[in-house]
């Protein structure tokens, strides 16, 4: 940012420091592209607790195998997830192995990239219809990984 000012004074600025952030909690079945998302307000292991429970009340009836990065809050002790979800985790360093990043930087390119939201809940906004617009198969297009 550059400004006008006199020279050898000194300038200070109001500046609103800060972040306010949220998360998207997402599966996709990069087969069929049937997927679950939820927006929650943290990254910990209380949040993957309540997107398990979410998610296991919306397909009660489907045996979910997810593969997970190893981040703390996904291997914590606390986490909580019925018998009809199987974790798999991936290796160390490859995040190009879980098919929902594909989706990730699919959104970060096509949604929010090079946009300015003057609001949280605006970005959000643009995120959620973005979600409702997505089909299935190209849900499955975006995901698709070869060694599935």
């Amino acid at each position: 940012m550059r400004i006008w000012a006199k020279r050898g004074v000194p300038l200070s600025l109001k500046v609103h420091q800060g972040y306010t952030n949220f998360y998207l909690y997402s599966c996709v079945a990069p087969l069929s592209g049937e997927s679950f998302t939820l927006f929650l307000p943290e990254v910990n292991t209380d949040m993957m607790n309540i997107f398990f429970d979410e998610l296991s009340k919306e397909y009660p009836d489907k045996e979910i195998i997810i593969a997970l990065d190893q981040a703390g809050w996904h291997k914590a002790k606390g986490l909580k997830y019925p018998d009809t979800i199987t974790l798999v985790y991936l290796p160390s360093y490859s995040p190009e192995l879980n098919p929902v990043e594909k989706l990730w930087q699919w959104l970060r390119k096509e949604v929010t990239h090079n946009a300015l939201f003057s609001k949280l809940e605006d970005m959000m906004d643009a995120l959620e219809e973005e979600f409702r617009r997505l089909t299935s198969d190209r849900l499955a297009q975006l995901c698709h990984c070869s060694y599935l």
